[in-house]
């Protein structure tokens, strides 16, 4: 576990920092996983070394330090707060991320997500993230502190460090280039922070990489030019499910599955551009190809591609508890590391739900391609057949029911269309990932048309929400016998907190292998 020379702060005593009396309690379990380099822990934990100042993920390729020697932390920003340094040959920036799984640190861990998709960044503040929690910025400190054991300026600092070696070891972006797409204000800013934290500057990083950079700065003003980045995952990843899953709701101009591959356009902030993921079983995890004017918004991009595939799932976890159950444990066996596909835009994902309500798959795709060729913003990119963003909020906000209907949409879907986007407009509903799932849920069955099943499934897939259950739909309700709701909603509490994978297992339980 190598990282050169030594970072001058103290890792022990003085303070207890992340490391908390909880995971010294588990040293012994901590440390099993971290000798048997089990990849299921891969981003749950991460280990300093006292011995040489470096902290790595469970499944560093280096020899296994003595346990002696051990610190474990649930977070690299706790690790880097008690001057551990990150490896250079596990990489902790490519470590899968935790998922909300319950509700005791779903704040913390709400909060946690929208640092990492850069709510600090860029000017914003902390006060602004807290009111969009619903706290005093006060409370925010106190209860990420109390979770990740580190305050959330911190948690912002570690995620713009830990991008920044991201862009250094796998593109040649130049150096200006990877400081603005980390959320760092200055290239001076940039340097300085890299250099007390890390003991280096980012150049040494970079090694033979910088003298590519003036070609780079050119390739970049090319309109279809782009760079790629490596997202890791927990295996076993049901990729094709997952893909098969994608490519029945594609929507025509905005998406494209094909040869194994997912593209799609995408718009984060202000900025537009496209995306192309391929999946990298060798290396447990997804390449992910995104055009260089999605540069200024990386970490958000990121982010949204991590929610789109549910990368930060933990399948040994779901999968021991929902193959307790014989209705459940056959699938279970058969699709081993199945997801619950997300979204990268919940005002998309929602309109695509309301449109699949009570007619099939296809004829709700084949809804939602009109529905982007009339209200969604052209676009120019490399790929055939992706020239649509999806329509926005705003965009929807202003326009009339009867012009929704007139695409072939019924009457009663055109105006819950139309009020969904009013509300996401006007602020009155969020849709993002780790939103508090209940109140949501409570919003939308307040709009017109919106009944418990699209509530659910919104919720499912664009809150992220892995105990959300459409229960009222038709394919789980035959799945198992043909229950009715309520039956259904007794024999799902053995599956909770993941009924929201149980109902993917249930969906998939009449699918060939």
């Amino acid at each position: 576990m190598d990282y050169g020379p030594r970072v001058r702060k103290r890792r022990d005593g003085g303070r207890d920092g992340g490391y908390s009396s909880r995971m010294r309690n588990d040293h012994a379990t901590y440390y099993r996983a971290l000798a048997a380099r089990d990849r299921r822990f891969d981003g749950v934990f991460f280990v300093g070394v006292t011995t040489t100042g470096i902290y790595c993920r469970p499944i560093c390729p280096a020899r296994t330090p003595g346990a002696d020697r051990c610190r474990f932390y649930h977070h690299a920003a706790a690790a880097e707060r008690e001057g551990f340094r990150p490896c250079l040959r596990c990489r902790p920036e490519l470590a899968p991320g935790l998922a909300p799984m319950d509700a005791p640190g779903r704040l913390a861990r709400r909060a946690a997500a929208r640092i990492e998709a850069g709510a600090l960044n860029d000017g914003g503040g902390l006060e602004t993230l807290a009111d969009e929690l619903g706290l005093s910025s006060r409370q925010l400190r106190r209860v990420v502190q109390q979770e990740d054991g580190v305050a959330p300026v911190v948690l912002a600092q570690t995620n713009r460090l830990l991008l920044a070696k991201r862009l250094l070891t796998e593109t040649t972006l130049p150096m200006l280039a990877v400081a603005s797409a980390s959320g760092f204000a200055s290239l001076r800013r940039f340097n300085a922070l890299f250099l007390s934290h890390y003991g280096m500057p980012p150049s040494r990083i970079r090694g033979a990489k910088r003298g590519q950079e003036p070609f780079l700065q050119k390739r970049f003003l090319t309109p279809f030019s782009s760079l790629t980045l490596s997202l890791a995952y927990r295996p076993p990843f049901a990729w094709e499910g997952l893909l098969g899953f994608l490519a029945a709701r594609a929507t025509a101009g905005v998406e494209v599955v094909g040869d194994g591959r997912y593209a799609r356009t995408i718009a984060v902030g202000g900025a537009r551009g496209w995306i192309r993921v391929a999946h990298r079983p060798d290396r447990s995890a997804l390449s992910v190809e995104a055009s260089s004017s999605l540069l200024p918004v990386l970490g958000g991009l990121l982010g949204r591609v991590r929610n789109l595939f549910d990368l930060d799932c933990r399948p040994d976890r779901i999968e021991a508890q929902l193959a307790v159950d014989p209705r459940l444990a056959a699938t279970v066996g058969r699709f081993p590391g199945l997801r619950v596909p997300g979204c990268v835009d919940g005002f998309e994902l929602a309109v695509r739900t309301i449109l699949g309500q009570r007619i099939s798959v296809a004829a709700a795709s084949t809804l939602a391609g009109r529905f982007a060729g009339a209200f969604g913003e052209p676009i120019d990119t490399p790929i055939v057949g992706l020239d649509r963003l999806g329509p926005t909020a705003d965009r929807v906000a202003g326009v009339e029911p009867s012009e929704i209907q007139a695409l072939g949409v019924a009457g009663p879907r055109a105006v819950a269309i139309r009020e969904l986007a009013a509300a996401i407009a006007d602020g009155s509903i969020g849709l993002e990932p780790g939103g508090d799932p209940e109140a949501v849920v409570a919003d939308l069955k307040r709009l017109p048309g919106v009944g418990d099943w699209t509530a659910n499934y919104i919720a499912m897939r664009a809150l992220r929400w892995p105990d959300a259950f459409p229960a009222g739909d038709l394919g789980l309700l035959k799945a198992v016998g043909g229950s009715s709701i309520r039956k259904l909603d007794a024999m799902a509490e053995s599956w909770r907190p993941w009924r929201a994978y149980a109902a993917m297992h249930l969906w998939n339980s009449g699918a060939k292998t």
